[in-house]
């Protein structure tokens, strides 16, 4: 494979509001691509498009809403738009012993986190598929690859993340579309202010969005990418350090960082 051409694409961004989404939003209109950004906050998405040099579309929409996917692939199509690529960075995190949190704000983690990335993949993966010259990248987190304790379920929700998106690389092999799970650790968002928790910044280096975005283009540019990547050294080492533990230490090491 060549480096992804971006110039005769449309891509479509979930959470383009801020933070990663925002990030991959500049990042590919200086490289050409037309974008679709999607969020709940319709006055950061006008004010984002306003300053790109390429043809943007805005969709304010709430993922936490079903079917989200169908609806957001009729509202395009209703556009006479067709997309090409797809970055499904929308999600939020909840921060507490799970039993302790409130139950409407879980559902709504699920919708956003899981069902909302599951719809969007199923509805725009045969077009993308058939286009096959874009990328579908879909953000997990370092929380993927281990238990979670305090924040148990959205490190499960990403696990969900992590897992479908490594089957859909292996079903789409020799279609060309390029398949991705980037997993950033600790990075400079609002996600802690969601969360309502700052505890884990004590633990690890924080690296920015725009390091995140051009770690995980860079990995999509490779002539074979892989499935899933995890972006920075550190985080790395710390995934891969899990190997070398039993499944109670790494849970209990993980209980401490969290809490």
């Amino acid at each position: 494979m060549t480096p992804v051409d971006y110039r005769n694409q449309t891509t479509l961004i979930t959470g383009a509001s801020a933070g990663i989404g925002r990030e991959f939003a500049r990042a590919l209109a200086r490289r050409g691509s037309g974008l679709v950004l999607v969020a709940r906050r319709r006055d950061r998405l006008d004010e984002l498009a306003a300053e790109l040099d390429v043809p943007t579309t805005v969709i304010p929409l709430d993922l936490s809403e079903p079917a989200a996917g169908e609806r957001l692939a009729a509202e395009i199509a209703g556009r006479g738009l067709s997309v090409t690529s797809v970055i499904n960075n929308a999600g939020f995190g909840s921060h507490g012993n799970f039993h302790e949190l409130d139950p409407g704000r879980l559902r709504d983690e699920i919708a956003v986190n899981v069902a909302a990335v599951a719809d969007i993949t199923r509805a725009f993966l045969p077009a993308l598929r058939a286009a096959g010259t874009g990328v579908l990248v879909n953000i997990a987190s370092l929380g993927s690859y281990q238990a979670g304790p305090h924040m148990a379920q959205y490190a499960a929700t990403k696990a969900f993340v992590l897992s479908l998106t490594e089957a859909v690389w292996q079903e789409s092999i020799g279609t060309g579309l390029r398949v991705l799970s980037l997993a950033p650790g600790l990075t400079r968002t609002e996600f802690f202010d969601v969360v309502g928790n700052d505890s884990m910044t004590r633990f690890g280096r924080f690296q920015t969005p725009e390091q995140v975005v051009a770690y995980g283009l860079s990995v999509l540019d490779r002539r074979n990418p892989p499935p899933s990547v995890i972006s920075g050294l550190p985080n790395r080492i710390m995934a891969n350090a899990g190997r070398l533990l039993t499944r109670r230490r790494i849970v209990l090491i993980g209980g401490v960082a969290g809490g």
